[in-house]
């Protein structure tokens, strides 16, 4: 007997659709600053003050980060991939890393875009809209790890509710939501793609910008994969998941919002 399950929302009234939308996060851009990695380094020498250093060459440790341009964020390297997350949005990135000169490792989202540069002496240089030639951060304080809160079927349909009426409401029009999950237990990473896409649609519908493109979207449509994608057509957008791989089998919103704008 087959265990996929599926949910279709596309014929129920708007006040009962299950609905995804998509997380803006700030745009990242890939710049460098001499002055700043300067700065990150003297930040990475307040941290040793602090008693923490990086377990792995590379690796910050783990804790709330506060940057010089007044951002504040979470770095989790506890897991097998390095997590990240702003304290004041509810998306956590996944991150990769890359070598670059001088022995400095650069980490970025599944985009692409740079989020983190850390000098082999610690230092670490944030890279945001605010701070696009980077702005050195140092640890605050220790953060509870980054993880997916477990939510049971019923629950998700509970949030996913609330989420579309949010998304609908600033699109004008109902988004309909299929699901398909190959089996359960794979909830938690279906919310955290909800409250990925919700967010994100909220800020793309209040963009001069990219409201045109967002405004076209009437399905979402989530199934289970073994390989993470998003593509968007003929109003159509499907998010591809893996539901046993945790945070990082979702695509983060930086891929969602291309797909929609087309960027």
């Amino acid at each position: 007997m087959s265990s996929k399950v599926r949910v279709e929302t596309a014929r129920r009234p708007i006040a009962t659709a299950m609905a995804l939308a998509v997380a803006v996060a700030a745009t990242l851009f890939e710049s460098g600053s001499a002055v700043a990695q300067v700065r990150s380094n003297a930040q990475a020498e307040q941290s040793r003050t602090l008693g923490i250093r990086p377990s792995v060459a590379g690796l910050p440790p783990s804790g709330r980060y506060v940057s010089e341009s007044g951002e504040s964020f979470i770095f989790d390297g506890s897991g097998s991939r390095p997590l990240f997350r702003f304290e004041r949005r509810a998306e956590t990135w996944v991150l990769r890393t890359s070598p670059a000169p001088r022995g400095d490792v650069i980490y970025r989202n599944d985009a692409g875009a740079q989020i983190l540069r850390v000098t082999p002496g610690g230092g670490v240089t944030l890279y945001t809209t605010r701070a696009p030639n980077g702005s050195p951060a140092a640890v605050a304080g220790p953060a509870a790890p980054l993880s997916l809160p477990q939510i049971t079927p019923t629950q998700l349909i509970t949030f996913s509710i609330q989420q579309s009426g949010r998304m609908s409401a600033a699109l004008g029009h109902l988004v309909a939501v299929n699901i398909e999950l190959d089996r359960p237990g794979s909830e938690p990473v279906v919310a955290e793609t909800i409250s990925v896409v919700t967010e994100a649609v909220l800020r793309m519908s209040r963009s001069a910008t990219v409201r045109n493109q967002v405004a076209q979207v009437r399905r979402i449509q989530i199934e289970e994969s073994n390989r993470a994608s998003v593509s968007f057509s003929n109003g159509v957008l499907t998010i591809l998941f893996v539901g046993n791989q945790g945070l990082a089998g979702r695509p983060s919103s930086a891929r969602i919002i291309r797909a929609v704008s087309g960027g």
